[in-house]
């Protein structure tokens, strides 16, 4: 495991947003959808591709509030420019399971 200090990780922008739109995304090399998450009135809509499928449906994005890290940088995924990483764990079939807060929060609030 390598050690960051507590100012790297300040720098990771990890925040809340709501999935606002869905699409299916045929081009990508494994099943994966085009996500549009809404990160609040500062950040705004951002849009990235999430290899979600097994988990979850469009119908069952639409509106789960989740995690992303929004300072990443932008990445050319088959065409789809990626503008933030959606977050989550892999089960133990390595398909992956997102990260949701618990309870309702404001969209771009930062995880601390």
């Amino acid at each position: 495991m390598t050690k960051i200090t507590y100012e790297d990780f300040e720098k990771v922008e990890i925040r809340s947003g709501t999935v606002v739109k869905v699409e299916e995304f045929p081009r990508a090399k494994k099943p994966a959808y085009k996500v549009w998450v809404d990160f609040g009135p500062t950040i705004g809509v951002l849009q990235t591709s999430a290899q979600v499928t097994v988990h979850y449906t469009s119908e069952t994005l639409l509106g789960r509030q989740v995690a992303g890290c929004v300072n990443l940088g932008e990445r050319n995924i088959a065409g789809f420019m990626s503008q933030f990483l959606l977050l989550g764990f892999s089960d133990t079939a390595q398909a992956i399971v997102l990260i949701s807060p618990s309870e309702k929060v404001p969209n771009g609030q930062k995880l601390h």
